[in-house]
């Protein structure tokens, strides 16, 4: 096969492109699927990305394409452009090049930030460099998949558990995680109370205390604040239940927005009403975004004091 000049579009057969990249990208069925369909009416309308590795083109950005023209019949070529980069900004590109469209998953996240500073023995320093975040967002990404037990994590990959919650159970130690995960899904705990559970079983100082908790976990949460109003939390100032009650209503709505994105709910809106909620989804982007990264200096911050 003549390979692409670099930084050329051109057409490259499918049985020609390699997936050694394809374990940082979950597989969406859907999106596939979908994908197919769009091809087989509309044709490839933007190229793949790949990189050369052993005379192999492997695939960065357009695994769903792939996929999908290997459903095609009569595709035998995808338009690809070939880059030059080395193992490490590879990764950096995977992540990079899918800010737009099907944005990466967290676990997806954590898979690059992993593999950049176990595997390439870079700093979560210079990964949060390179990928243009902030450390503690590496930090976050990495203790994803490093502070989660083996079930916990098949269950984030596959989709039966939402980062919200993975990120919650992971303040747990490894050896606990598995009865918590097995408890929530008996109860269908929400992720306020999934929280509240993790919070309980971290503050209890006795055997009996966490068996009554792991035994009737609402009735544990019940317990804790009968004596204060709805929302009042006896530690903190006036101004900081003021500060509380508004991130709890912050909290339970981004839960929504969360649950929303995560069921694909959104491909029941009508054309009409895409036009109207594209920008304010673009404003909930980039605000959550400065958010984000705001309160996590904040709340590094707050716990090293």
């Amino acid at each position: 096969m003549n390979l692409p000049p670099v930084g050329q579009v051109c057409p490259v057969p499918l049985d020609a492109l390699g997936d050694s990249f394809r374990r940082y990208r979950l597989r969406v069925p859907q999106a596939v699927t979908a994908m197919a369909q769009s091809l087989r009416r509309w044709g490839q309308c933007a190229p793949i990305v790949a990189t050369l590795r052993q005379e192999t083109l492997q695939v960065l950005d357009g695994f769903t394409r792939w996929e999908a023209a290997l459903q095609v019949r009569g595709m035998t070529t995808l338009l690809v452009r070939r880059v030059e980069l080395d193992d490490r900004h590879a990764k950096a590109a995977i992540y990079g090049l899918n800010q737009t469209g099907r944005r990466p998953h967290e676990l997806e996240e954590a898979w690059i930030v992993q593999a950049l500073v176990r595997e390439d023995g870079l700093s979560q320093l210079e990964v949060a460099e390179l990928l243009g975040r902030h450390k503690s967002w590496v930090c976050r990404r990495l203790a994803l998949l490093e502070k989660l037990c083996a079930e916990v994590r098949q269950d984030l990959e596959v989709g039966l558990l939402n980062p919200t919650a993975a990120r919650e159970i992971a303040r747990l130690p490894a050896g606990n995680q598995s009865e918590v995960l097995d408890l929530s899904r008996r109860q269908a705990l929400n992720s306020d109370e999934l929280g509240g559970v993790v919070g309980l079983l971290l503050e209890a100082v006795t055997a009996e205390q966490k068996a009554f908790v792991l035994a009737k976990p609402r009735e544990a949460l019940g317990q804790t604040g009968t004596a204060e109003p709805k929302g009042y939390d006896p530690r903190l100032s006036p101004g900081g239940n003021r500060v509380s009650r508004q991130l709890a209503v912050l909290l339970d709505r981004l839960a929504w927005v969360e649950n929303f994105l995560e069921c694909h709910r959104w491909t029941s809106l009508q054309a009409a009403d895409r036009l109207v909620l594209g920008p304010i989804f673009q404003r909930l982007s980039r605000d959550a975004k400065c958010v984000s990264d705001g309160a996590a200096d904040l709340a590094v911050e707050m716990l090293q004091r």
